[in-house]
């Protein structure tokens, strides 16, 4: 039995991982490459024959997990895709994005480039279409969570709720080859930290032979979940008395609806002025009605909240703005406003139109919610560069640039030693993925201190089970 890592190995997009145990394949997540240094991944050959891959574990609906998946189609792979439903639901929505993205960003650089008379680094067509995601559609297969599914012959699959995002999942694997008995396999996928107020906490384990984790706070805790409030308020308020705005670049999915959960709760207590606040992001607004579909998947809190009948991402001055002309008009404006667009790591989409006529103001504040990958303009901005292009063009950075950390939905390093102390006893391996190199090696060298069989594996390495 072999695993093959091809995806988020000391770094953290990207994520995939091949099993093969008596002949059989499947593959667990199929990711984007989102850093910079890795995007000619995305344009390159699958490194393993896709029409040889029986079937692929989905762990949840992040772009850096399910955005390869048209191409892996479009080269031939015809399995079955495993996920929750929610997943499901989420992944069609944010391929369907993506795939728009792709289009709408060749379509931007074929004319940029032809106004500036060069070629483009990369080839300037999408790198699938909306119809390659269509195409994926019809493999996507619903799995409850708590519910054995066999993805090859000698693999059973259970999905447990990761505590993420809506719908995430964790995933136990038990291989049973010719002769022995079978072997425990446990994928954290991208696990969420304790006492979120959309989500549940995220599954333990008390035994397994092979440990596959995440790692991006593997060296760091958060911020206290109960400053976010405050440093929110904070933010906004301090803006607006400049005159500027704040700028928020969100992921669609759950790090969008939790900010808009906080700034209900603020605006129920009359903690920050009313503001307009923009949520200009078509695909975020339609993973609100997702949200809405499955209360049985949300954290007590939440449910609270819905059964006392206070909406729980919906708030006097909140704009929903689905449209171009009406994301256009958001930039007209010249009162103080809070706009929160994607992508989360300011790659593309709608929020670098907003940071082209808000970073260069001194008043505004461009306020990041979640983790910056390396290479990412997000990254440069966070990392305090002078000037940024963006657009093509190159622009001062003079707006107040803000972090709040407390809203990752990834474990911090506490959470991360809460869920390995779930296990009776140490795994005989414990690989350590989706992290930056430098935060994986930390968090391996103090756990290798205490006696864990730790690997940091690198892209492209096999490892036999």
């Amino acid at each position: 039995m072999e695993i093959r890592f091809l995806g988020a190995d000391r770094q953290v997009t990207g994520s995939c991982y091949a099993l093969e145990a008596s002949g059989r394949r499947f593959l667990v997540d199929c990711g984007l490459y989102q850093e910079r240094s890795f995007l000619d991944r995305n344009w390159e050959p699958f490194p393993i024959p896709p029409d040889s891959i029986d079937d692929l574990l989905l762990t949840h609906a992040h772009l850096d997990h399910c955005g390869l998946i048209p191409r892996l189609v479009t080269q031939g792979f015809s399995g079955r895709i495993l996920a929750t439903p929610a997943t499901i639901d989420l992944a069609k929505i944010v391929l369907l994005d993506s795939a728009n993205i792709q289009e709408e960003d060749a379509a931007y650089k074929r004319k940029r480039h032809a106004r500036e008379g060069r070629p483009g680094p990369h080839p300037e067509i999408p790198l699938y279409t909306v119809q390659d995601a269509e195409r994926s559609f019809p493999f996507f297969e619903p799995v409850a969570y708590g519910r054995p599914v066999k993805p090859a012959k000698g693999f059973t699959a259970v999905f447990h709720d990761a505590g993420h995002i809506l719908g995430a999942a964790m995933l136990d694997l038990r291989v049973q080859e010719k002769s022995g008995d079978p072997r425990r396999i446990v994928f954290s996928g991208d696990m969420g930290p304790w006492d979120k107020p959309l989500v549940r906490d995220p599954s333990v384990f008390d035994k397994a032979d092979i440990v596959v984790m995440e790692s991006t706070y593997g060296d760091r805790d958060h911020d206290d979940p109960g400053r976010i409030d405050d440093l929110l308020a904070e933010t906004i308020v301090s803006t607006a008395a400049r005159g500027g705005n704040v700028v928020i670049p969100v992921f669609a999915m759950e790090r969008a609806q939790e900010v808009l959960y906080y700034l209900a709760r603020l605006v129920r207590e009359n903690r920050i002025p009313r503001l307009p606040v923009f949520l200009d992001s078509p695909m975020a607004i339609e993973v609100v009605q997702v949200f809405k579909r499955y209360p049985a998947l949300l954290d007590e809190e939440a449910k609270e909240l819905i059964r006392a009948g206070r909406p729980l991402l919906e708030f006097p001055g909140l704009r929903l703005t689905k449209s171009t002309q009406e994301s256009k008009a958001i930039n007209r404006l010249e009162a103080p406003c809070v706009i929160l667009a994607g992508s989360g790591m300011a790659t593309a989409g709608r929020i670098k139109h907003h940071l082209l006529g808000n970073i260069g103001r001194a008043a505004s504040t461009v306020l990041f919610v979640g983790y910056q990958a390396p290479g990412t303009l997000g990254r440069q901005i966070l990392d305090g560069a002078a000037e940024v292009r963006i657009l093509g063009q190159i622009l001062k950075v003079r707006a107040r640039i803000a972090k709040i950390n407390g809203f990752s939905g990834h474990a911090g390093r506490r959470d991360l030693r809460r869920w390995l102390a779930s296990f009776r006893e140490k795994p005989e391996r414990l690989f350590l993925c989706h992290g930056e190199e430098s935060t994986s090696l930390a968090f391996a060298a103090e756990l290798e201190a205490e006696g864990w069989p730790v690997t940091v594996p690198r892209f492209g390495d096999t490892s036999t089970l």
